[in-house]
């Protein structure tokens, strides 16, 4: 199906071929139509997919022409997914006269109050800084014809639910609703049986299964080579580019020293670095100035970062739903990605939980060439690998029977 058939004008269809988009993608066109029909939608599909201008483009086709006033509001999580929505509906927008705006913490509130005055008609908004403002009535929401809840369930993992509620009560009744969300906890169920109207939901593919186009493994080590496997991996495997996942920003700040000692040109990004260092890490990795992005689960959902040839979970996540979430960085848009996991002996839990989530085994592997040291990590490995006397793709460690190296050397 063309754009041409879902309803959308000739500036929005200028838009989209200028951006380079031949085709709808499924969540597109599935989601727009009822858009378009005032209909609420509850939007699931993996990441990569087009979500944004599958809310986008229905929601500036109806807007219309520019009224200085917010009629569409846009709530995400974080900073960074706020600014990478504002981008992307600008671009939307770029030939009409809708204006967009971006409201976030950690920068000063007199450019987003000058933004207010001069009048806009979509506001993208993290909660809390967007309560700031309405308290201090800079602006009002009582105009708002359409409301979207992005990563709904990030946002209830953050604590945001209670501010996300007390800004929907600043809107209008009656408006068109959407919500996207990669899982429906019981939380998020309340507030779609609350916010929403008799909501039509719209879900392309499974939610708990990472995207077909990337090939992920497990490397079992000892703690005390876990650094060292991490730096065998960057130098044996052939990558692009690669997002490195820790679960704290402590840890994630050490890796960062680590690759630079080894002279990896490699940036940091986590909820302790100020805005100004998040963004210029974000920005100099999708440049190309960084090789490696280190990053916590900030990162980890919805962030538009393209080409990254590989994701590597240096630690395993706490919950599974972010696994998805992390290896989802990779293998976007059909592309096809890697996404590696070192595992230690206590992590073994955790990729338990993480398989009975995406309904699949994870292939165990060893690097080839690594000297490894005993651990009960790789009794986990042997489990998974092939039976006693079979060797697939080359040798035998000292930890049991692996199948054979994932990735090929770096050039």
């Amino acid at each position: 199906m063309p754009f041409t058939k879902l309803g959308l004008g000739p500036a929005l269809l200028d838009a989209v071929r200028e951006l380079g988009y031949t085709e709808p993608t499924p969540i597109q066109i599935q989601s727009m139509p009822l858009i378009l029909a005032g209909r609420d939608v509850i939007g699931s599909a993996q990441t990569g997919t087009g979500k944004t201008a599958a809310f986008g483009l229905p929601i500036i086709q109806m807007l219309g022409v520019h009224q200085k006033t917010p009629r569409a509001l846009v709530l995400e999580p974080t900073r960074e997914l706020a600014i990478q929505t504002d981008e992307s509906l600008r671009k939307l927008a770029r030939f009409t006269n809708i204006r967009v705006t971006v409201v976030y913490g950690g920068v000063g509130y007199q450019k987003q109050r000058d933004d207010f005055r001069d009048g806009v008609d979509i506001v993208v908004a993290t909660p809390g800084r967007l309560l700031d403002h309405l308290r201090q009535h800079a602006l009002k929401l009582d105009k708002v014809q359409h409301l979207v809840l992005d990563e709904a369930d990030r946002m209830l993992d953050m604590g945001f639910l209670p501010d996300v509620k007390r800004i929907i009560e600043h809107c209008p009744r009656r408006r068109h609703t959407s919500l996207f969300s990669a899982t429906i906890p019981p939380e998020i169920d309340g507030l779609i049986r609350w916010a929403m109207h008799e909501p039509q939901t719209v879900e392309i593919g499974e939610r708990r299964m990472p995207a077909e186009t990337v090939r992920h493994v497990i490397y079992p080590v000892a703690q005390s080579q876990k650094t060292q496997l991490l730096l065998a991996l960057l130098e044996q495997i052939h990558w692009e580019s690669v997002i490195i996942f820790c679960r704290t920003r402590r840890g994630a700040d050490k890796v960062e020293r680590l690759l630079k000692q080894n002279h990896h040109k490699a940036a940091v990004i986590h909820s302790d670095r100020s805005q100004k260092e998040r963004q210029q890490a974000l920005e100099g990795f999708k440049a190309g100035r960084f090789e490696v992005l280190v990053a916590t689960d900030i990162a980890a959902r919805g962030l538009d970062i393209a080409d990254v040839s590989h994701v590597i979970n240096y630690d395993v996540p706490e919950h599974p739903e972010d696994y998805v979430h992390r290896i989802g960085r990779t293998g976007r848009a059909k592309a096809s990605g890697d996404a590696f996991t070192i595992m230690m002996t206590e992590d073994a839990p955790r990729v338990a939980g993480i398989e009975k989530f995406i309904k699949q085994r994870i292939e165990r592997t060893k690097l080839e060439g690594f000297n490894y040291e005993y651990a009960l990590a790789l009794d986990q490995g042997r489990k998974a690998s092939l039976p006693t006397g079979r060797v697939r793709g080359g040798r035998v460690g000292s930890g049991g029977y692996f199948a054979a190296p994932a990735g090929r050397r770096r050039r």
